[in-house]
C-alpha cells in the first residue's frame, strides 16, 4: 500500500470485485519480487486508476493495489540472468516483455512486471497510461497557462480602460472649457461686428501673433490645472482619503472572509450535527448541539445581510456611505451577548461530548472537508468572539482618516460608542460568570457532586495540595511524621478554598476528585482557624517540632454535629503564610458581612446589605471612579476605573476588605503607585483614623437597621452599660475622651482578629441616650472590667456552661459570634465605646493588609529595604501601644518575626550554586545517563528557573521591550534556558555519524520527555519536542524511518499535549487536573499578558486605573505563583547536571542544518 493513503477494506474488496468483472484490463503477469530476483505470475486486473493483483484468475481477495494516479510507465530491457539454465530457456526469457510503472510520491519503489507476448504488453503499458490521468493533467496545466495569461490579458485591459476613462474625462473637461470660450468669443464676436465691417483686412502678421497668443493661453491653463491636480493627490486629505478607502475595502474583505467562516460552521458542522441528532442511533442529543452552537445561526443570517448591504456601496463607487448600514446592523449585535457569555460552557459541553468516540469520530469526519482548511470545530466556535473587537478597532482607524466635517463623521462616531458600551456589557458578563464557570469546572471534577458550588456567591479563592494528618480522640494528633512516605501518599489533599466554604478531596489516578466523607465541605461560618498552637498544649507543642511549625488547625463547630478538627500541613512556611491569610480573610469577611447585613433590598437577584446600599460612593458612578455590575466576595460592586485615592481608600475602608481586590491591588499597585504610598496610607489609617477615614463610611459604618429593627432600649438601671458617646460618632479624638479606659473594658476578653471584626459592627444605636458627665465615672475612677464573655453570652446559658466557656475562651467567642449572627445583638453588645471601635478596627484593617503584603509578597521587602525597614518601624510603633489587644500584640509579633528574620525556610538550591557544583565535576557522557535521572534533572532546573521569577516581571511587557534583560532578566533567563535545552537535544542527535545512534538518541529523549510529563514538567515536555522538530532533525527520513512506531505514537500524543492550538487548550486542562508541584510552559502566560497589554491600557483618558484590566492580570499571576509555590523533592544530581548545562555540547542553528545536509543530502529535483 501506497503511503499517506486512508485504507478502507470493505470499499477496496468492492472496487477488486468490480475490476475483476469490469476492469479495463485484465490477465496475467509477472511481477518482480522485493529480493531483486526472482518473479512470480499473479493475475492484474486495472479499475479506473487501481492496479489489483490476485494469486490466482480464481482468487477473490487482492493480494495487493497499486494507486496509478500521477504515475508514469516505460518499457525495460531485459535484466541479465546469470545461471538461468540452458540457452533455450535464456532464449525464451529474453523474448518476454519487460516494463516499469514509476510512481510519483517519494519513497515509493517501482513495479516492474514482463510478460510473454510484446502486443499484451504494449496494451498494459498504454490502459496503465490512461489510468494515470497523465494527459489530463498535462491539459490541465496547458489550461492553467492559458488562464493566467487570460487574467494578466484582462488585468492590462482594466489599466488600460482605465486610464482612457481618465483621459476621456479630461477631455470632457476640456471640451466644455473650450465651449464656453467658443461662447465667449461669438459674444465679443458679435459686439465687435460694426467695427469690423468698417476696418481693413488685418495684417497676416498680426494674426499669427494672436494665434501664437491662442496657444499660449491654453497651454497655461493645462498647466496651472494639472499643477491643481498633482497639488491634491499630493495633499494630506487625499492621502487620507485613499487610507481610508483602504480601510474600507479591508473591512469588506474581513467581513467576506467572516461570513464564509460563520457559513462553514453552520453548513459543514451544525445542521449536519442536527440530522446525526435525528438519526436511530444519535452520537449527541439536540440539547447538546444547541448548547455548543448557540445562536451562530442567527449570527450568520445577520452577518450575510450586513454583507450583502457592503457589497451593494462598494458597487456604488466612489459614493461610500457606510454610517446607515452600522445604524442598522447596532440594535442586532446584542445577539451576540448570548453566544460571548455561554461561550465557555459550549467549548466545556463539546470536550464532554469528544468523550464520545462516534462523535468523536463523526466529528474528525466534517473537520477533514477541505473548506475547514485543517481547522478544529473550536476555532469556528471562537471566530465570533472578536468580531465586536474588530469593528470597533475598524471604526477607529476609519474615524483616524476621516475629517470632521465629513458627512459621515458624527453617525461612525456613534456607532463606535455604541459597539463599545455593547463590548464593556459583554465584558462584565463574561466577568460575572467566569467565576460561575470556574466553579462549576471544580463541580464536573467532583465525582460525588457538590451542591455548595452551585451558589453564584460563592468565589474561588485558591486550591492547592495540602497534608492532611490522621486524628484521634480529643482532637489529639497521632504521632507521624512528615517525612513519612505513608504520610504523604494517604494524607495528601487538594485543597479548595471559596469565599464561603472549604473544601478537602482526595484525587484519584484519573484526575478525578472525591469529596472527605468527613470534613470534606467546611462551612467558615462554623469555623475557626488555629495558626499556632497554644504554648499551653503540650500535644501541640510536640506537633509542632515534628512538624517544623508547618502544620494549622481548623476547628469546625456545625451547628448541629460534634466539632471536629482539621490538621493540615502545608509544603513550606511560606505557602502555610498564603494559606492562613487567605483563610482568616475569607472568615473575617464572611462574618462581618452576616453582621453587617440588615436590610435587603426586596425584589432583587442580589441581596445588598443596607450600609452598603446606602453609601453612594460604593456603587455609583463618579468623576474619579466607575463600577461594573459584577459584585465581589464582599456584595460590593467591583470596580472598574478608579482613581489611585479612591483604591487606596477602598483598601482602607473599615466595613469590608474583599479578599480578591486585596489580591488585584498587591500584585499590580506598582503599575499606579508605589510602595511608600501604600504604607503611608496605612500609617495614616492607624495614627489617624478619624482623619483619614472618609465621613460618610464613619456615619454608616455605625448604621443600624432599618426602622430600627431589632432595636431594644437600654436599661436605665445599668450605668456600667451606658456610653458617653452618643450618634452620630465623634469624627476626631478628644482629650477629654477615655480612650485608655474604654480599651481597657476589652482586656478582659480574649478577642483575636476576627472577634475584632466582630466589634466593627457592635455599635450604639442612635436611639442611645446621652449621660451628664456627673453620670459617668471619672477616668482615675477605679472600675470593675466589663467582661464581655458575659456580656456576649446568651442567657440561655447554665451557669455551668459560662463557666466552662471562660475556661476555653476561644469556643465561647465562636458560640457567641455565630448567635450573634443568627440572632441579633443585645443591648449591651449595642453600647460598644465608638471611638475605641474604631480604633481597633483600624488596628485590625493595618495588620490584616501588612501580614497578607508581608506573607503572600515577601519579594517586595526583600528588593526593597527602605520599605522593609519603615514597615518594621510602624510595626514596632503598634506594639509600643499599650492598650494593644493580647491577638492583636500576638498577630504584630508574627508579621516582625516573619519580616526581620532571614528566610530560614528557604532551604532550596539555586541556578548560581548549581553552576558553581558542576565546575569541579567530571563531565559525563549522554549514553551513562539513563533517561529517568536526565528527566528528573531536567524538572529540577526547569522549576528552580520558573520559581525564581518575581512576580513583578510580569507587568508591563517588558520581556518585549528594547531593555529587556534589564527589566526582566529571570524571564529572559528561563527563556534562554529553554533554547539551550532544545538546542542540547538536537546537539546530541546530531553528533551521531550512523542512523542507528540517532535514531537511539531520538528514542531516549523522547522517553525522557514522557517521563517529564508524569513528572507533571510540560516545559520540559516542549523543549524536547520543539527540539525534534527542527528542521534539522525533522528531515531526517532515514533516520525516522528507524524509529519505531511505539515512539512516533508517543510523540505525537506528547505534542498534541503541548500544542498551541487553540491557546495551548489541551495544556490548560491538563494543569487543571493535575496536583502540584507541575511547571508549566511559560510562553502560555505571557501570551495572555501581551493579549492584556496590548489589548487594554492601563489608564483612561480621564487618567483613572483600569482596574478590570489590573484584576484579569492578577488572576494570571495567582495561577503562575500557585506553580511556583510547589517545590519539587528531587535530589540534585551534579554529574547530571554538568552536562545539561554544558554550552560546550550546544551546536548553532546554521552549524546544526549543515550537518543535516551533510548526513542525508537533498534528493535530486
Amino acid at each position: 500500500m501506497q503511503k499517506s493513503v486512508r485504507y478502507n477494506e470493505g470499499h477496496a474488496l468492492y472496487l477488486a470485485f468490480l475490476a475483476r468483472k469490469e476492469g479495463t484490463k485484465r490477465g496475467f503477469l509477472s511481477k518482480k519480487t522485493a529480493e531483486a530476483s526472482r518473479w512470480h505470475e499473479k493475475w492484474f486486473a486495472l479499475y479506473q486508476n487501481v492496479l489489483f493483483y490476485f494469486e490466482g484468475e480464481q482468487s477473490c481477495r487482492p493480494a495487493g493495489m497499486y494507486l496509478l494516479e500521477g504515475c508514469s510507465c516505460e518499457r525495460t530491457p531485459a535484466p541479465p540472468r546469470a545461471g538461468a539454465g540452458p540457452g533455450g530457456v535464456r532464449d525464451a526469457l529474453d523474448k518476454q516483455y519487460y516494463f516499469t510503472v514509476l510512481f510519483g510520491h517519494e519513497g515509493q519503489k517501482p513495479l516492474e512486471l514482463c510478460c510473454e507476448e510484446e502486443q499484451d504488453g504494449k496494451e498494459w503499458m498504454e490502459a496503465i497510461h490512461q489510468a494515470s490521468y497523465a494527459d489530463i493533467l498535462i491539459e490541465r496545466e496547458v489550461l492553467m497557462q492559458k488562464y493566467i495569461h487570460l487574467v494578466q490579458i484582462v488585468e492590462t485591459e482594466k489599466i488600460a480602460a482605465n486610464q482612457l476613462r481618465h483621459q476621456l474625462e479630461d477631455q470632457d473637461t476640456e471640451i466644455e472649457r473650450l465651449k464656453s470660450e467658443i461662447i465667449a468669443l461669438n459674444k465679443t464676436k458679435e459686439r465687435m461686428r460694426p467695427y469690423q465691417s468698417n476696418q481693413e483686412d488685418e495684417d497676416p502678421d498680426i494674426k499669427k501673433i494672436k494665434k501664437v497668443q491662442s496657444f499660449m493661453r491654453g497651454w497655461l491653463c493645462r498647466r496651472k490645472w494639472k499643477t491643481i491636480v498633482q497639488d491634491y493627490i499630493c495633499s494630506p486629505h487625499a492621502e487620507s482619503m485613499r487610507k481610508r478607502n483602504q480601510i474600507v475595502f479591508t473591512m469588506v474583505e474581513a467581513e467576506s472572509e467572516y461570513v464564509h467562516q460563520l457559513y462553514i460552521l453552520v453548513n459543514g458542522f451544525l445542521r449536519p450535527l442536527r440530522m446525526a441528532a435525528s438519526s436511530k442511533k444519535p452520537p449527541i442529543s439536540h440539547d447538546d448541539v444547541s448548547s455548543i452552537f448557540l445562536n451562530s445561526e442567527t449570527i450568520m443570517f445577520l452577518h450575510e445581510i450586513f454583507h450583502q448591504g457592503l457589497k451593494a456601496r462598494i458597487a456604488n463607487w466612489p459614493t461610500l456611505i457606510l454610517a446607515d448600514l452600522f445604524d442598522i446592523l447596532l440594535p442586532m449585535l446584542n445577539i451576540y451577548q448570548e453566544f460571548v457569555r455561554n461561550h465557555q460552557y459550549s467549548l466545556q459541553v463539546l470536550a464532554n461530548c469528544k468523550q464520545n468516540r462516534d462523535f468523536d469520530k463523526l466529528l474528525k469526519q466534517y473537520e477533514a472537508n477541505p473548506a475547514c482548511e485543517g481547522r478544529m470545530l473550536e476555532t469556528f466556535l471562537t471566530y465570533p468572539m472578536f468580531q465586536i473587537p474588530r469593528y470597533i478597532i475598524t471604526l477607529h482607524e476609519l474615524l483616524a482618516h476621516t475629517p470632521h466635517e465629513h458627512v459621515e463623521r458624527k453617525s461612525l462616531e456613534f456607532a463606535k460608542s455604541k459597539l463599545e458600551e455593547l463590548s464593556r456589557v459583554m465584558h462584565d458578563e463574561v466577568s460575572d460568570t467566569e467565576n460561575i464557570r470556574k466553579n462549576l469546572a471544580i463541580e464536573r471534577m467532583i465525582v460525588e457532586g457538590c451542591d455548595i458550588l452551585l451558589d453564584t456567591s460563592q468565589t474561588f479563592i485558591r486550591q492547592g495540595s495540602l497534608i492532611q494528618v490522621p486524628s484521634v480522640e480529643r482532637g489529639k494528633l497521632s504521632k507521624v511524621r512528615l517525612g513519612s512516605l505513608s504520610l504523604k501518599k494517604e494524607g495528601e489533599r487538594q485543597c479548595f478554598l471559596f469565599t464561603k466554604h472549604f473544601l478537602i478531596c482526595t484525587r484519584s489516578s484519573g484526575g478525578k476528585l472525591h469529596l472527605l466523607k468527613t470534613g470534606g465541605v467546611l462551612s467558615l461560618i462554623d469555623c475557626t482557624l488555629i495558626e499556632e498552637p497554644d504554648a499551653s498544649d503540650d500535644d501541640s507543642k510536640g506537633s509542632g517540632q515534628v512538624f517544623g511549625h508547618l502544620d494549622f488547625k481548623i476547628v469546625v463547630e456545625p451547628p448541629d454535629a460534634a466539632s471536629f478538627t482539621v490538621v493540615l500541613l502545608a509544603p513550606s512556611r511560606q505557602e502555610k503564610a498564603a494559606w492562613m491569610s487567605d483563610i482568616s480573610q475569607c472568615v473575617d469577611n464572611i462574618r462581618c458581612n452576616g453582621l453587617m447585613t440588615i436590610v435587603f433590598e426586596e425584589n432583587s437577584k442580589v441581596t445588598v446589605p443596607h450600609m452598603i446600599k446606602s453609601d453612594a460612593r460604593l456603587h455609583k458612578d463618579d468623576t474619579d471612579i466607575c463600577f461594573s455590575k459584577t459584585l465581589n466576595s464582599c456584595k460590593v460592586p467591583q470596580i472598574r476605573y478608579a482613581s489611585v485615592e479612591r483604591l487606596l481608600e477602598r483598601l482602607t475602608d473599615l466595613r469590608f476588605l474583599s479578599i480578591d481586590f486585596l489580591n488585584t491591588f498587591l500584585h499590580t499597585y506598582r503599575i499606579f503607585t508605589t510602595a511608600a504610598v501604600v504604607l503611608g496610607k496605612l500609617s495614616d489609617i492607624y495614627k489617624r483614623p478619624f482623619t483619614s477615614i472618609p465621613v460618610r463610611s464613619l456615619e454608616l459604618f455605625f448604621a443600624t437597621s432599618q426602622n430600627n429593627r431589632g432595636e431594644h432600649l437600654v436599661d436605665g438601671k445599668s450605668p456600667r452599660l451606658c456610653r458617653k458617646f452618643s450618634s452620630p460618632p465623634p469624627l476626631a479624638v478628644s482629650r477629654t475622651s477615655s480612650p485608655v479606659r474604654a480599651r481597657k473594658l476589652s482586656l478582659t476578653s480574649p478577642l483575636n482578629s476576627k472577634i475584632g471584626a466582630l466589634d466593627l459592627t457592635t455599635s450604639s444605636s442612635p436611639t442611645t441616650t446621652t449621660q451628664s458627665p456627673a453620670a459617668s465615672p471619672p477616668p482615675h475612677t477605679g472600675q470593675i472590667p466589663l467582661d464581655l464573655s458575659r456580656a456576649l453570652s446568651s442567657p440561655e446559658q447554665s451557669p455551668g456552661s459560662v463557666e466552662e466557656n471562660v475556661d476555653n475562651p476561644r469556643m465561647d467567642l465562636c458560640n457567641k459570634l455565630k448567635r450573634s449572627i443568627q440572632k441579633g445583638f443585645n443591648n449591651t453588645e449595642r453600647t460598644c465605646d465608638k471611638e475605641f471601635i474604631i480604633r481597633r478596627t483600624a488596628t485590625n484593617r493595618v495588620l490584616n493588609v501588612l501580614r497578607h503584603w508581608v506573607s503572600k509578597h515577601a519579594q517586595d521587602f526583600e528588593l526593597n529595604n527602605e520599605l522593609k525597614m519603615n514597615v518594621l518601624n510602624l510595626l514596632e510603633e503598634v506594639l509600643r501601644d499599650p492598650d494593644l489587644l493580647p491577638q492583636e500584640r500576638k498577630a504584630t509579633a508574627n508579621i516582625l518575626r516573619a519580616l526581620s528574620q532571614d528566610d530560614q525556610d528557604d532551604i532550596h538550591l539555586k541556578l548560581e550554586d548549581i553552576i558553581q557544583m558542576t565546575d569541579c565535576m567530571k563531565a559525563e557522557c549522554f549514553q551513562s545517563l539513563s533517561a529517568m535521572e536526565l528527566a528528573e534533572q531536567i524538572t529540577l532546573l526547569d522549576h528552580i528557573i520558573f520559581r525564581s521569577i518575581p512576580y513583578e516581571e510580569f507587568l508591563g511587557q517588558g520581556w518585549m521591550k528594547l531593555d529587556k534583560n534589564e527589566r526582566t532578566p529571570y524571564i529572559m533567563k528561563t527563556s534562554q534556558h529553554f533554547n539551550d535545552m532544545s538546542n542540547l537535544v538536537a546537539s546530541q542527535i546530531m553528533n551521531y555519524a550512523d542512523v542507528s545512534s540517532r535514531a537511539n538518541a531520538i528514542e531516549k529523549w523522547v522517553a525522557v520527555a514522557d517521563i517529564c510529563r508524569c513528572l507533571h514538567n510540560y516545559n520540559g515536555v516542549l523543549e524536547i519536542t520543539s527540539a525534534l522538530n527542527r528542521s534539522a532533525i525533522y528531515r531526517l527520513k532515514k533516520t525516522w524511518a528507524k524509529v519505531s512506531k511505539q515512539t512516533k505514537a508517543l510523540m505525537d500524543k506528547l505534542q498534541k499535549t503541548v500544542s498551541s492550538e487553540g491557546r495551548f487548550k489541551n495544556l490548560r486542562e491538563t494543569l487543571k487536573n493535575c496536583n502540584p508541584p507541575a511547571v508549566p510552559y511559560l510562553g502560555m502566560y505571557l501570551t495572555d499578558l501581551a493579549f492584556i497589554e496590548e489589548g487594554t491600557p492601563n489608564f483612561t483618558e480621564e487618567g483613572l486605573v483600569n482596574f478590570s484590566k489590573m484584576r484579569m492580570i492578577s488572576h494570571i499571576i495567582r495561577e503562575i505563583r500557585q506553580f511556583q509555590q510547589t517545590s519539587y523533592r528531587i535530589d540534585h544530581q551534579p554529574k547530571v547536571t554538568q552536562y545539561l548545562l554544558d554550552k560546550d555540547l550546544i551546536i548553532d542553528e546554521d552549524t546544526l542544518y549543515e550537518l543535516s545536509l551533510k548526513i542525508e543530502p537533498r534528493l535530486p529535483a
